[in-house]
């Protein structure tokens, strides 16, 4: 037991004090370097910030749905350990480090075998203040997580040899524990006899079949099963937290996790035996610029449930029936369906085929319900194949209507399909009294000489549609000095190149950039602020919207 760190002296016997100590969890909002970052600058109220599980060599993990939530504050979780590896991994964090943190860092490993674990070790280990070794993860592939810590002597024997390998080590070892076990406590026994100076606890419980009309939601290898989380397990962590300590004793230090949205639930779990606690899927609920407030009244007892959103319907899947189907270019579908949509520029839906997995989507047109789709991986092709009469699924909204300020004009640009979030745009401004001019850049002249929505477009302002002839971008050099005079505002949409290439033209025009608007397109997985993939600097676009002003990308430097 290192007693002499840090973190050895904030949690050790903090059951006993009470004090609540939060922490995140691994794979919920802390993912990415710059939520660590923002969590220990901005999230004041989080003591320990936890990081996804970092493996020695890069995952992919799992496609499409990666969530699913049978029940509001009931999820089901497949991410399938998607991480860079620890050499991609550990810089950022590094450099993190240096700057100085407030909040503990707490660093999750996963691995298949004690070597590759050591390693992962001795990596973190200078920047770390706990390491954490996923031995609980329930969907992971066989080998790995719950197969660990499903099996006493494995534990037993891959701690000691990471204990007895490494005497050098300055961080807390911590052991997360599966609940998925006949008797969690004797584990956890064997563990703490081992070396381990902690046990976190409880990881998710499962893994559970979600579906949908008979059809497996999470898109895996296990069969569409996943890790349960969120209120329905907080009975099950309560249980495993009361026979681990018991079993252990007073001195090891117990990370508690599993179910807790509010402040009586962390007070339960520092009276089950925690010296922490832990809040993941509950994150989701609320609405990211709130997050510390939120926090605050877990940890202090005030009126937490008021951040807690009842909205389901971003995980929630409504099927609708292929109503037209064509092929605008070799590479481009337009796809509508019946039913009409809601999406406002800067929100989204994902689309979901069954064994195909999902994508999201910017909605073109909410009436009907309509989508232009550039066909460029399995998914798009799938979708691509799709005939009048098919069934196919919506989820959403997700993100958030963009805050325009109201000018006199707006330029609006868009690059091949981007053209799509503009339609929802240009409605908008057009209501406002916006004057609107609307152009896109394309790769050659589409076929009969009509740009995409320019029927729609073209009654929102004028419209133009620009070939590259061979020169990507080309659309912006048909902009001058007299385009930007007097009160106006800048929207672009396509390839991030060209959203770059347009912020440096428009600026070099004497645009101001915080009167540039460009919408996003990071990866995007869960849609509700879960996983942290669409992070751009401190903003979350699944839940905050995908517009960010120029003004925003340069002072946070964010990479597009």
């Amino acid at each position: 037991m290192r007693t002499d760190s840090k973190a050895y002296r904030a949690l050790h016997l903090n059951h006993r004090k009470g004090q609540i100590i939060l922490s995140t969890v691994s794979g919920v909002a802390s993912t990415k370097p710059e939520l660590v970052r923002h969590f220990d600058r901005d999230i004041t109220n989080i003591d320990i910030i936890t990081t996804k599980s970092f493996q020695v060599v890069a995952n992919p993990g799992n496609t499409g749905p990666v969530v699913t939530s049978p029940r509001l504050g009931d999820f089901g979780n497949s991410v399938g350990l998607r991480n860079p590896g620890m050499d991609a991994a550990y810089p950022p964090l590094a450099t993190i480090r240096k700057e100085g943190m407030r909040a503990l860092l707490n660093v999750s490993l996963s691995a298949s075998t004690k070597e590759d674990f050591l390693t992962l070790v001795k990596k973190f280990d200078d920047i770390a203040d706990l390491l954490e070794l996923n031995f609980s993860c329930p969907h992971a592939a066989k080998g790995y997580g719950a197969s660990i810590g499903s099996d006493i002597a494995a534990v037993r024997e891959f701690v000691e040899y990471i204990v007895e390998s490494y005497p050098e080590r300055k961080s807390l070892l911590v052991v997360k524990l599966t609940p998925n076990v006949p008797d969690i406590a004797s584990i956890a026994v064997a563990a703490v006899d081992a070396g381990a100076d902690a046990i976190a606890a409880i990881n998710t419980v499962g893994p559970l079949l979600y579906e949908k009309d008979g059809h497996p939601i999470l898109h895996n290898n296990v069969g569409g099963k996943g890790g349960a989380s969120g209120e329905w397990v907080k009975e099950k962590a309560l249980e495993s937290i009361r026979a681990i300590r018991k079993a252990i004793g007073e001195d090891p230090i117990i990370l508690g996790m599993g179910g807790v949205s509010t402040h009586e639930d962390a007070l339960a779990m520092i009276a089950a035996g925690a010296d922490s606690v832990g809040i993941g899927s509950a994150l989701s609920r609320v609405y990211p610029p709130s997050w510390n407030d939120y926090l605050g009244a877990v940890k202090n007892g005030l009126d937490e449930k008021s951040y807690l959103s009842d909205d389901h319907s971003a995980l929630e899947y409504e099927k609708h029936t292929v109503l037209d189907k064509f092929m605008y270019s070799d590479d481009t579908v337009v796809l509508t369906l019946d039913g009409e949509g809601h999406c406002q520029a800067g929100e989204f839906v994902f689309l979901w085929i069954p064994e195909a997995g999902e994508r999201p989507f910017s909605v073109a047109k909410n009436k009907p319900l309509s989508f232009i789709i550039k066909v460029r991986g399995p998914f798009t092709e799938k979708v691509a194949t799709l005939e009048k009469g098919d069934d196919i699924y919506v989820r959403g909204l997700c993100g958030k209507p963009i805050e325009e300020t109201v000018t006199e004009k707006a330029l609006l640009v868009g690059g091949g399909t981007g053209i799509v979030v503009l339609n929802l745009l240009a409605e908008k401004l057009h209501a406002d009294g916006t004057a609107i001019d609307t152009r896109l850049g394309v790769p050659t002249f589409p076929e009969g000489g009509k740009g995409l929505l320019e029927d729609e477009l073209g009654k929102y302002g004028s419209y133009r549609v620009v070939a590259d002839d061979g020169i990507p971008g080309r659309v912006l050099s048909t902009y001058t000095k007299n385009d930007v005079e007097g009160d106006v505002a800048v929207y672009v949409v396509g390839p991030t190149v060209l959203m770059r290439k347009a912020a440096e033209k428009f600026m070099s025009l004497g645009v101001a950039p915080e009167r540039i608007n460009i919408s996003v397109e990071t990866r995007t997985m869960c849609g509700i602020g879960m996983c942290g993939e669409c992070v751009c600097g401190d903003r979350i676009p699944c839940r905050e919207g995908t517009f960010l002003s120029w003004d925003y990308i340069l002072r946070n430097d964010v990479e597009l």
